[in-house]
């Protein structure tokens, strides 16, 4: 029993290196992440539209606390293409410490086009409760940065 568990385990190790190497590449910063929403766009020299998500990405800065970007991720034929990278700094100037980040619903549905996020963050990292601020952004692409009101 023994040597089938480890046969599957050398069998697997070119697939856990290539998976070690992914994870490797992103900064151990990172603290929380959410892909959510989606964008469509047509540029004026192509039919094609061109779509993609966002992502809401909290980084622990030297003094433990985070800044907060929103990112605007494009889903190309070749694959996927960074196409803004903006600090949310309404979030960062508060010098928060984010204790999560979550998306609008976890079903990976959303019907209509924007981003709904939500960030849960303390300003002082005694408080027992976290502050709820919320991340939009419209069909027109507009971002707002607000506290949550529910």
């Amino acid at each position: 029993m023994k040597s089938g568990l480890l046969a599957a385990v050398l069998a697997a190790s070119p697939i856990l290196t290539a998976l070690a190497a992914d994870i490797d590449s992103v900064p151990i910063e990172t603290i929380f992440a959410t892909s959510s929403g989606f964008w469509e766009e047509t540029a004026a020299d192509s039919d094609a539209p061109r779509r993609g998500y966002y992502k809401v990405v909290a980084l622990r800065q030297p003094d433990r606390t985070a800044k907060v970007y929103l990112q605007q991720i494009a889903v190309t034929e070749e694959g996927l293409e960074l196409v803004n990278s903006t600090e949310l700094e309404a979030l960062s100037a508060m010098k928060p410490y984010v204790t999560d980040i979550r998306p609008e619903n976890s079903n990976g549905i959303t019907t209509q086009p924007g981003l709904f996020a939500t960030v849960f963050l303390k300003t002082d990292p005694a408080r027992s409760e976290s502050e709820t601020w919320t991340v939009l952004i419209d069909d027109l692409g507009e971002i707002r940065v607000e506290r949550a009101t529910n």
